[in-house]
């Protein structure tokens, strides 16, 4: 069992939460929180594994690393609380509405329907907490 308390999973745990702090704006600490009573392991491996490791390794930009999550998570299904996240995170480093739409039409092709259309839906719900329906499409 990981010692999550040791000076490697704290460092590993504190480069991760100044990523998240980064692309996340804001909506992190509240996912920690709920986790916080019942499985505060998991809340640290989210963060150290999660954005410590994999978010911080170089190669990929934070843009490029949401349209793959977008892409992911859409096609997985079953997700769509954490793509909620996602997609904010996604507006929070750049990426467009029109682009994140883009993504989840790509999405139908490779995962089906349904999967993209559940995708689209938790878009339109971000989108229109913030401001930004109608979006624009070319097609």
């Amino acid at each position: 069992m990981t010692d999550i308390n040791s000076p490697e999973e704290k460092a590993r745990y504190e480069r991760g939460l100044a990523v998240l702090t980064e692309v996340d704006g804001g909506s992190a600490p509240a996912v920690m929180e709920n986790l916080a009573d019942i499985a505060p392991a998991l809340a640290h491996h989210i963060v150290a594994f999660g954005f410590g490791d994999i978010y911080a390794r170089p190669g990929l930009d934070p843009k490029q690393r949401q349209l793959i999550t977008l892409g992911i998570l859409a096609s997985l299904g079953g997700c769509e609380p954490q793509l909620e996240v996602h997609v904010k995170t996604s507006l929070n480093v750049g990426l467009t509405p029109s682009e994140i739409v883009e993504t989840f039409i790509h999405t139908a092709g490779y995962a089906g329907f349904p999967r993209a259309l559940n995708a689209v839906g938790v878009a339109k719900k971000v989108f229109a907490d913030r401001g930004l329906l109608p979006v624009s499409s070319d097609r």
